[in-house]
């Protein structure tokens, strides 16, 4: 792959962009682990938002609104730079960056979730009481099904906002594609200026973003079309 760069783009930037690209793995693996993370987690306070227990849904609300009102780049501090300093414990850049992603899709999702949930007619619910089913039976076989076709859109559009919130992990020297392209702009090779290297570490991004948007875009104007709702024409054109 590398001769093959060097071949296109020289000696030297060719190398860089393979680099880039091997790095990018990086990016990728941690994406994939805060939205499994993120998921999992936000699939628990989604149930303890819908759940009829007092005390549940004012802690999975307590969540959603404190995660949601800290900034990424923050909690990537605290537990990137904060508490190894402050509890004297060795705490890896990849754990670090791990956690407060989940913690931020976490409470993005769970909201995500809870109004695709809510967004289903409350006839279903009263169908599936009528049918005899209890609440939770309701909520798995009835409602979740189609809160489901609603979430899938804005589900696949947070993907690209977890992929390009990992590009601040750098700052706790987690060995994203950004690092490493940040590392290359200061360097004092020639051929490493920044409005070089920046633009090749923004057009790896696009890559992996535009696809998704994509998807996302292609998925709620189909979703709207099953719906019956004439997609809007900005939607329609853009996808």
């Amino acid at each position: 792959m590398t001769e093959f760069f060097q071949y296109l783009f020289g000696d030297f930037h060719g190398k860089v962009l393979a680099t880039l690209i091997v790095a990018t793995q990086y990016t990728v693996y941690l994406s994939l682990a805060a939205f499994v993370g993120g998921g999992l987690v936000g699939l628990i306070l989604t149930a303890c938002r819908m759940s009829g227990v007092r005390l549940l849904k004012n802690t999975a609300s307590s969540y959603v609104w404190l995660f949601q009102s800290i900034p990424l780049l923050m909690l990537l501090f605290i537990l990137g730079l904060g508490v190894p300093v402050y509890f004297q414990v060795d705490v890896p850049a990849w754990l670090a960056a791990g956690i407060s992603l989940t913690l931020f899709t976490s409470a993005y999702l769970a909201e995500v979730w809870r109004g695709a949930l809510e967004a289903v007619s409350k006839g279903q619910w009263e169908g599936g009481e009528s049918l005899g089913l209890t609440y939770w039976k309701t909520l798995r076989l009835v409602v979740a099904p189609q809160a489901l076709q609603i979430a899938i859109p804005p589900t696949v559009g947070f993907l690209v906002q977890i992929i390009k919130g990992t590009s601040l992990a750098y700052i706790i020297d987690f060995n994203d594609v950004m690092r490493w392209g940040k590392k290359i702009a200061n360097s004092q090779l020639d051929g490493a200026e920044p409005f070089i290297i920046f633009p090749m570490v923004a057009l790896i991004y696009f890559s992996l973003c535009f696809p998704l948007s994509m998807l996302s875009r292609r998925l709620e104007k189909n979703l709207l079309t099953e719906r019956g709702i004439s997609a809007p024409k900005t939607l329609a054109q853009g996808a």
